[in-house]
């Protein structure tokens, strides 16, 4: 048996020739891809295409990445509610808040979706799948140092340690895997398959817990601000308490 690679031809094309006497079965394995036993006749050389067991990595995932594509955009629609729960927040948030701690859940969410359509399309190897993923790994990136900046100029809210962990740290973590598993792909398909289909989970977790967090300082801030009005009314009460026994000393000297 003689199996030989061409120097040019991608690693999913293979040359075999046999020179057995009897049919035998080969067992082939690629780039760390599923064995595969294909039937070979005793007269004349094969030459086949590993394009099937090249995709079989990503099949496995498939069921998976319907379910999370589908969270991520049905999650992008809630965040639109939190917006709008925040614009009826009478001046309490600029354009500035909302472009660093809102607009990034929704780069999140469809993130996720993004990486689920990559995953789940009927590419012949893994070297496009690994340059699309690098892509989105390398934008998350640089959108995350953005995200950085922007909630540092902003003004109007001051962050805490557990916002910045959020919206700063785990996004940034959670890109550079994505970016780290494009690089391996093709070494470790396995591994790195499970470490895109955890980072997925983890922008998902991130998206809904920055989404609940904004939630619950909008409702927080909605239910202290009422007693503010209150507040200056007791204020000026007060005030004008006091000016009126000093208009009344002030009439009776002048009598």
């Amino acid at each position: 048996m003689n199996l030989q690679e061409g120097s040019n031809a991608s690693p999913l094309k293979i040359e075999c020739h046999l020179t057995s006497n009897s049919q035998s079965n080969l067992q082939i394995t690629l780039d760390g891809l599923t064995p595969s036993r294909l039937p070979f006749s005793p007269r004349g050389g094969c030459k086949f295409r590993m394009e099937e067991a090249a995709r079989s990595p990503l099949a496995a995932w498939e069921s998976f990445y319907v379910i999370v594509g589908s969270s991520g955009g049905a999650l992008t629609g809630l965040q639109f509610v939190v917006i709008a729960l925040i614009a009826e927040a009478k001046g309490r948030s600029t354009a500035r808040e909302v472009d660093a701690f809102g607009t990034p859940t929704i780069v999140h969410f469809c993130a996720v979706l993004l990486v689920a359509a990559i995953l789940s399309s009927p590419w012949r190897g893994l070297s496009s799948v690994s340059f699309a993923l690098g892509g989105c790994g390398i934008v998350g990136v640089v959108y995350g140092l953005i995200i950085v900046k922007r909630a540092r100029h902003q003004t109007g809210y001051r962050p805490v340690f557990e916002d910045w962990f959020w919206h700063a740290v785990l996004p940034l973590i959670a890109y550079a895997a994505f970016l780290i598993s494009a690089v391996l792909l093709r070494s470790y398909p396995e591994r790195s398959l499970f470490v895109v289909g955890a980072t997925c989970l983890l922008l998902l977790f991130i998206g809904i817990h920055n989404a609940w967090d904004a939630v619950t300082y909008v409702a927080i801030d909605r239910l202290q601000t009422p007693n503010e009005p209150e507040a200056h009314e007791e204020v000026e009460a007060s005030d004008s308490q006091s000016v009126m026994p000093q208009s009344r000393e002030v009439s009776t000297t002048t009598r």
